[in-house]
């Protein structure tokens, strides 16, 4: 992306992490609008090291959150996850905290500010990094593939539907509004036999 857009004074590349608050300080100068898109998101990475999951979920949007506020940032907008529903996993439980917790800025947190917090949630966005299309793609060859439970199903949004949400969000925010996109859902069974007709499916 730095190469692509090296060329654009609009744009500034920065090395960082939602953990460290004084980078986001100097990163947020003089910025009006926010994405935050960045978590620890794989199910079982986050189940085997729930301190580092905790620390960059729930402690990096504490993080995000104090130095919007101190930098006077208009709008952001944080990015979730239909995990956060009725969580089951320590992923889903870090994202639901996430979210109350950029809810809750709007009013309770640091009364006053100018800062306008609200999220997005969506389901599996098709074909992104470690989601469930490419992971099946990747096994495609193998002679059976895993299903966790044969009753699963994904809801599946395509990246620019994805992006298109964010974009909704800005416009029409408020602040303390969960913005939740009507998508279909598909079962996981489906998927597989379409990516991988021969393969035969093991109940994992």
């Amino acid at each position: 992306m730095e190469k692509l857009f090296k060329d654009d004074e609009r744009v500034r590349f920065f090395i960082g992490d939602v953990r460290d608050v004084n980078r986001l300080h100097r990163a947020l100068h003089k910025i009006d609008f926010v994405v935050h898109a960045a978590a620890t998101k794989i199910v079982t990475t986050a189940e085997y090291n729930p301190f580092e999951c905790i620390k960059t979920n729930i402690n990096g949007a504490m993080n995000l959150i104090e130095a919007c506020i101190d930098q006077n940032v208009k709008k952001v907008v944080a990015l979730s996850t239909d995990k956060a529903s009725s969580p089951v996993n320590l992923y889903g439980a870090t994202k639901l905290a996430s979210d109350k917790l950029f809810i809750a800025s709007n009013s309770s947190y640091a009364h006053g500010h100018r800062t306008c917090f609200s999220v997005v949630r969506y389901g599996n966005v098709m074909g992104s990094r470690g989601s469930i299309i490419p992971f099946f793609i990747s096994l495609k060859d193998q002679k059976y593939l895993p299903i966790t439970d044969k009753r699963m199903t994904r809801f599946m949004i395509s990246l620019e539907q994805a992006v298109n949400l964010v974009w909704h969000a800005f416009n029409d925010m408020s602040g303390g509004e969960i913005y939740v996109k009507k998508i279909p859902s598909i079962k996981v069974t489906d998927i597989a036999s379409v990516i991988a007709p021969k393969a035969k499916l093991k109940i994992i």
